[in-house]
């Protein structure tokens, strides 16, 4: 950008007037007025440029309009990209202008160059903290995580997850840790997996005391890490927090919960992700969402493909149920149960919870209990069922369902729930 062109002064003007007015101006004219103060006062409001063109793109995008929100989204980039290297809020306005146009192009497909926009993200983030410009450890790198993690570079994604727990800022809450987690365990570490999962667990515990978090959600958690330890070898300490999820579930059978709070639907991201055993494996060619993740957090295309496999699991499942293929129908049948799981929390959430999945729980069960199924496939079909059962306050059926479950896993503890 040259600064010591010729500016149109009127045009200045008619600019700050616009913008101070009592009347807000729309996106549009905000780029405008900013693409014009920015050639008088770069420092000042190319930043402001940078953010108002990746509003404006995303507005135009949810209009229809894919076309014109990549042209903006690039121009967004471009805008940060001028920002001195010094100013401490370059990082910030490029990341932001970088994750809005990486949407722009997962969405449009362009898979090569959102992942390309996400290295970017990461290591202007990277420069920032080593610049000290922002705390966090792992700013701009969340995205890259994620994308890696979609095209099966778990240890890749775990890495870059792990950078804040060796910074010294580990995660707190569980929904924080779970991804990275998820990641090493991907990656074969699965005692790391477990360890990782630690500290959010007595955070949830403590939580329980004061109110901050629920008994569901301390069920959850002790439920999904009892699954990691069995993947790790070590099933004494997985019949523990099996042990502990059960005693749990006994005293909410008995005085249901005792906070108000919501607890949330964590066991739907934690559901999809112990079902990615019997998902295809991730690829560059063929990428899956990146489980542990909020669903919010997945890159459009791998969402999309996510759902729109539904009806196509929902057919087969069925086809394989009546040919006489039970394990294979199980697999089906779990992997339409997780994606129909995470269609309706990410949706408007109707039909109600139980009306909408309790019919797919209760068939998981019901074709496990099959002669001729895989003997681990009923452990896993009542440990979902007993979570959602959770989510529903069915607390005794719950309990009833992960009894069963502990009872089956006790005389061969190496039968895995992955």
């Amino acid at each position: 950008m040259n600064h010591s062109e010729n500016v149109d002064h009127d045009a200045v003007l008619r600019a700050r007037t616009m913008l101070l007015g009592s009347d807000r101006p729309s996106l549009a004219q905000e780029v405008e007025a900013y693409r014009v103060l920015a050639r008088v006062s770069p420092a000042a409001y190319l930043p402001k440029l940078a953010a108002a063109l990746a509003s404006y793109g995303h507005q135009v995008g949810r209009a229809g309009h894919s076309g014109r929100e990549l042209e903006l989204g690039a121009e967004a980039v471009e805008t940060a990209r001028l920002i001195d290297a010094d100013e401490p809020n370059r990082a910030y306005a490029l990341c932001d202008a970088l994750r809005s146009y990486q949407r722009a192009l997962f969405t449009a497909g362009r898979r090569a160059e959102g992942l390309a926009a996400c290295e970017e993200m990461a290591e202007a983030g990277r420069i920032a903290v080593e610049r000290g410009h922002v705390r966090y450890p792992l700013s701009g790198q969340g995205r890259l995580a994620n994308m890696l993690a979609e095209e099966g570079r778990h240890g890749e994604a775990a890495e870059i997850l792990g950078r804040g727990a060796a910074a010294g800022r580990p995660p707190v809450s569980f929904d924080d840790t779970i991804q990275w987690a998820a990641e090493l365990a991907a990656a074969g570490r699965h005692g790391e997996a477990a360890a990782a999962l630690t500290g959010p667990l007595d955070h949830t515990r403590s939580g329980i005391e004061d109110g901050s978090c629920t008994a569901a959600q301390l069920v959850w958690e002790l439920t999904h890490r009892s699954g990691t330890l069995d993947a790790a070898g070590r099933p004494e300490e997985a019949e523990a927090d099996r042990r502990e999820a059960l005693g749990v579930l006994g005293r909410l059978v008995e005085s249901g919960e005792i906070t108000t709070r919501s607890a949330g639907s964590s066991w739907v991201t934690l559901l999809a992700l112990s079902c990615r055993a019997v998902e295809p494996a991730a690829s560059r060619d063929a990428p899956l969402p990146p489980f542990g993740a909020d669903y919010h957090q997945w890159s459009p295309d791998t969402r999309g493909a996510y759902v729109a496999g539904i009806p196509a699991l929902r057919a087969e499942a069925t086809r394989l149920a009546e040919a006489g293929r039970p394990r294979e129908a199980l697999s089906a049948h779990r992997r339409l149960t997780a994606r129909s799981s995470v269609h309706w929390d990410s949706g408007p959430r109707h039909p109600g919870l139980e009306k909408a999945l309790g019919p797919l729980f209760d068939e998981g069960v019901a074709l496990a209990r099959r002669p001729t199924a895989d003997p681990g496939a009923l452990v896993r079909a009542l440990t979902d069922r007993s979570m959602f059962l959770v989510a529903a306050r069915r607390y005794e059926e719950a309990h009833a369902d992960l009894t069963e479950a502990r009872v089956l896993l006790a005389p061969n503890p190496i039968v895995t729930r992955a």
